[in-house]
């Protein structure tokens, strides 16, 4: 295949003009007058600079030195020790989705009998993966899941027929090597929306997956999912069913890209629990509300969100067939801890993040209208920003509580700050402190209390800052 020609002025004997005197001071007064603008517009060209540059590149370019990682999140948390889930084979490898250096292929393989349930998300946009998901669960009642199938690196969303397509040859290869039907093989993406899955990339890897599969294999799972995230998640808990030891055991990913219903994110959670389909998905959906619907970093949700929940059956607790079956206590307790732990990291690993915060809201006139106010506040970027500079502006806080559009009562409005009272009774405290105020927002972990007083209804978000690491991350997301 013949090169492009290089656009004549692209080519080495071309030189730009030198910028008029005008021009020049335009610049110059553009550069000091916003900075930020400057900086996406020269991200913007050293990305056209890139793709202009791509004609010159080989077909089968090697494969490029491991790329820059962004640093780590102030607010990362150790991964946990997870022990081997009885039932449960995972292997992970380098399909090569991304040009650099690093695992993007993870493969998880379940016994026969496994129940399955998911949630995913509500996006007008769906991918190619959750619509698989989606029918096969419809097909198969959540019955006899045998093999997961997760790929970064491209979200295989908006692309049509030609995606699902190549969805159903990933899960074709799959059920034939693991010997099960294409109905009992699962799949998710994340990475770029509009790329088309190149398929054989994870097909012909299969074999030497397959070798590696390993049942302590939880870690080089998170690390293989993860796009912009800056440290692998996972959580682990045992729960007691009826005097017999259950595990729980769960891994995800997420850094930017996340908001409520459902949080943008993939996680995969399994179980040596013994428990019947329908009871399992009564279960995830359940949970959900409680945990990854609660957290958002950006307000945006995504096309790829799924939780996918197996139960191998393997732990010789007895069968359970309904979610409320009183031996079930301990275990719901504990799914929701696990769930909760891997949504609060989303939020700990949020692009850019420097303050982890908690935003509670309490006598709304219902829940729902508590959770809209609390994500109001969650999501604006001036509430945000505020805590990005370490500002208890509580105006901002007063500001997004009004503009929820929920019942308040603004003569008994109260905001706080951890432990110090900002403003109640529709105006500033009396005991307002700024200097103790400035000294609280200096902590990495804040919490914001707001009682509207109409009614009873409480919610809680957890969300983080706004910085300018955000902006970069996403400005050139693409490269």
């Amino acid at each position: 295949m013949s090169r492009k020609p290089t656009p004549p002025e692209a080519g080495p004997s071309r030189r730009k003009p030198a910028a008029k005197p005008v021009e020049a001071v335009g610049q110059t007064l553009e550069r000091a007058l916003d900075p930020l603008a400057s900086a996406l517009k020269r991200a913007a060209l050293r990305r056209a600079d890139r793709q202009s540059r791509a004609f010159d590149e080989p077909a089968e370019a090697p494969a490029a030195p491991a790329k820059a990682a962004l640093p780590v999140s102030p607010l990362a948390v150790p991964f946990p020790r997870i022990p081997p889930i009885d039932g449960v084979e995972i292997a992970t490898g380098r399909a090569g989705f991304y040009k650099h250096e690093r695992e993007d292929l993870l493969v998880m393989r379940f016994v026969e009998g496994t129940s399955v349930a998911g949630v995913f998300t509500r996006h007008g946009v769906g991918s190619a993966p959750v619509d698989w998901c989606r029918r096969v669960l419809a097909q198969s009642q959540g019955e006899d899941a045998r093999a997961l199938v997760v790929n970064a690196g491209c979200a295989n969303a908006f692309t049509g027929k030609p995606g699902a397509d190549a969805a159903r040859r990933v899960a074709s290869a799959v059920a034939k090597r693991f010997d099960c039907r294409q109905r009992d093989v699962m799949l998710a993406s994340t990475g770029v929306i509009g790329v088309l899955l190149d398929d054989a990339k994870i097909t012909q890897r299969l074999p030497e997956v397959e070798a590696a599969l390993a049942p302590d294999a939880w870690s080089a799972a998170a690390r293989a999912i993860m796009t912009t995230d800056t440290f692998p998640k996972g959580a682990f808990a045992e729960a007691r069913i009826d005097g017999k030891t259950v595990r729980i055991a769960g891994v995800c990913k997420g850094s930017g890209m996340i908001a409520p219903d459902m949080a943008t994110m993939l996680a995969f959670v399994a179980t040596d629990a013994d428990i019947a389909p329908k009871a399992l998905q009564n279960l995830a959906s359940l949970y959900t509300r409680s945990t990854f619907n609660c957290v958002t970093v950006d307000g945006d949700r995504s096309t790829n969100d799924t939780l996918l929940l197996f139960a191998t059956g393997r732990s010789g607790a007895p069968r359970i067939s309904r979610a409320g079956d009183r031996r079930l206590a301990d275990f719901r307790e504990k799914l929701e801890a696990v769930l909760l732990d891997l949504a609060l990291q989303l939020v700990r690993d949020g692009e850019g993040a420097t303050k982890f915060v908690r935003i509670n809201v309490s006598g709304a006139e219902s829940p729902a209208s508590a959770r809209k106010i609390a994500r109001t506040i969650a999501e604006s970027p001036l509430v945000k920003t505020a805590f990005a500079g370490e500002d208890a502006n509580w105006g901002r806080i007063v500001m997004a509580v009004g503009r929820a559009d929920e019942p308040i009562d603004r003569t008994r409005l109260r905001v706080q700050f951890g432990p110090l009272v900002a403003a109640q009774d529709g105006l500033i405290s009396p005991t307002y402190d700024e200097a103790k105020m400035s000294a609280y927002m200096k902590q990495a972990e804040l919490e914001v209390s707001v009682d509207v007083g109409v009614g009873r209804g409480s919610a809680t978000v957890w969300t983080c800052d706004l910085t300018k690491q955000y902006v970069a991350i996403n400005g050139d997301y693409r490269s």
